[in-house]
């Protein structure tokens, strides 16, 4: 009996996430002291910033030609050349810190090395989960994935905090033995794919018809959603919903300081709620899978986001804050799962590539610009307003207050009823509603010969 066969079906995706977890926990605690680190040598939050940036500009630049390239090739090499991209950067940031020549510039070039690893392993990973299991086990997957989404924020922190916080002295302290587990981490994640089978997606003809030049193939994903107004009508609810969840959650950070005469423990305890209930969402959606028709978890989904919400703006203390965070938190998991299982199950596995990417890359226009509406509307509107004797302050101030916050508080409850009414759209147009009848399931299309 031949033991060296890889490791099919969803224990073979079971073996690849759990590599992911890994390395995924091992390079949040990198980010972590990275973070540290560079606060320490500049005192700035502009230039700890600048390293977000540089980060996420790879995906807004090069998402096309990434998911044009993943649909090319084989999805688990772009996955390991993505992992070895990481493994250079963090080597290359291990060696010039310990070596004494570490400096801050260095980590904005790391971190954007591992954004362009990022762009490529985003799509190819999440296409690979419509090649390895049967759909019935999507949104187990996805809820999976959750995990993999929010686990690092409930254990990275601590284990770094934890690392950190004991005192080695000499050429390799805590700091550099965080950068070594992170490299130690990536051959986990690399050996996890090597002894799982990745299959590569079937031909179909649109598959086949949507060949050509990097251009044509870059552009592939915008085309195909702009053909299929289903698909184009969620993506603009997810738009729409993202800038909404975006512009108020921005704010909350700010509102929770600002009521609490900046207690740290409070925001803390605050932040660890959402860590927590993003775990366990993603335990629900792993061990229950969502609803049979999907579309309820994404547009009922959207409205138990959208009352969340309104708690979390209604709060004025950790007693509704955190229930709050918690519930907004696990609707997070439900909504994701629920959509990413909808794309798996409706587009051709060799067209994932380009139209996830394509999808992810919409998505995220609204986190440059959420942050701007939120912070100018508290700044320069919300929070004056509340803080004078006008007609607004004297409506809204029974319930919100007029304290430092309560404008932030206000705005956060205005953005809970964009986001409720996402989901009631999505249930007054039929073209969203009856999506999964109105769209094929991959596996009903036409294979190329």
């Amino acid at each position: 009996m031949n033991n060296n066969k890889p490791i099919k079906g969803m224990k073979g995706f079971t073996i690849v996430w759990i590599g992911q977890v890994v390395s995924v926990i091992a390079s949040s605690m990198t980010t972590f002291g990275m973070t540290l680190w560079m606060y320490k040598q500049t005192e700035s939050a502009t230039a700890m910033a600048v390293m977000q940036v540089a980060f996420i500009t790879p995906f807004l630049l090069l998402s096309p030609i990434a998911g044009a390239l993943v649909d090319r090739h084989s999805r688990k090499l772009m996955m390991m050349v993505s992992d070895l991209g990481a493994v250079a950067s963090t080597a290359a940031i291990l060696i010039l810190y310990t070596g004494d020549n570490l400096e801050f510039w260095h980590l904005y070039v790391a971190a954007a090395i591992n954004g362009i690893g990022n762009t490529f392993q985003k799509p190819a990973y999440t296409a690979t989960i419509s090649t390895m299991i049967p759909k019935e086990q999507y949104g187990r997957a996805n809820g999976m994935m959750e995990l993999l989404r929010s686990g690092p924020d409930v254990l990275a922190p601590a284990l770094a905090g934890a690392l950190l916080a004991v005192s080695i002295q000499g050429f390799f302290d805590s700091f550099a033995l965080i950068l070594l587990i992170d490299l130690l981490s990536f051959v986990i994640a690399i050996g996890t794919l090597l002894v799982a089978y990745i299959p590569q997606p079937p031909k179909t003809v649109e598959g086949q018809r949507s060949k050509g030049n990097l251009l044509k193939e870059s552009i592939f994903g915008f085309k195909y959603i702009l053909e299929r107004p289903s698909l184009l009508g969620i993506q603009l609810l997810y738009l729409v919903g993202n800038l909404f969840v975006v512009t108020g959650y921005f704010v909350y950070a700010p509102m929770v300081l600002a009521r609490t005469g900046q207690d740290s423990l409070i925001y803390g305890a605050v932040q660890t709620a959402g860590a927590l209930g993003g775990l366990a969402g993603g335990v629900i959606m792993s061990a229950w899978g969502g609803f049979k028709r999907r579309i309820h978890g994404v547009l009922a989904g959207w409205m138990l986001f959208g009352f969340s919400i309104m708690l979390f703006g209604l709060g004025t203390s950790v007693f509704l804050w955190i229930p709050a965070m918690v519930l907004f938190s696990i609707t997070v998991a439900l909504v994701n799962t629920s959509g990413q299982s909808i794309w798996q199950a409706k587009v051709a596995p060799d067209l994932q590539g380009r139209v996830f990417a394509t999808r992810t890359l919409i998505s995220w226009f609204t986190r440059p610009i959420g942050p701007i509406i939120g912070g100018a509307l508290a700044d320069y509107v919300m929070e004056p307003a509340m803080q004078t004797h006008t007609a607004f302050a004297r409506i809204f101030g029974p319930i919100f207050g007029t304290g430092p916050g309560s404008g932030m508080s206000l705005l956060i409850f205005f953005t809970s009823f964009g986001v409720i009414l996402v989901g009631l759209c999505g249930y007054c147009l039929p073209t969203i509603r009856n999506m999964e009848d109105i769209l094929p399931d991959h596996d009903q299309l036409a294979k190329a010969t």
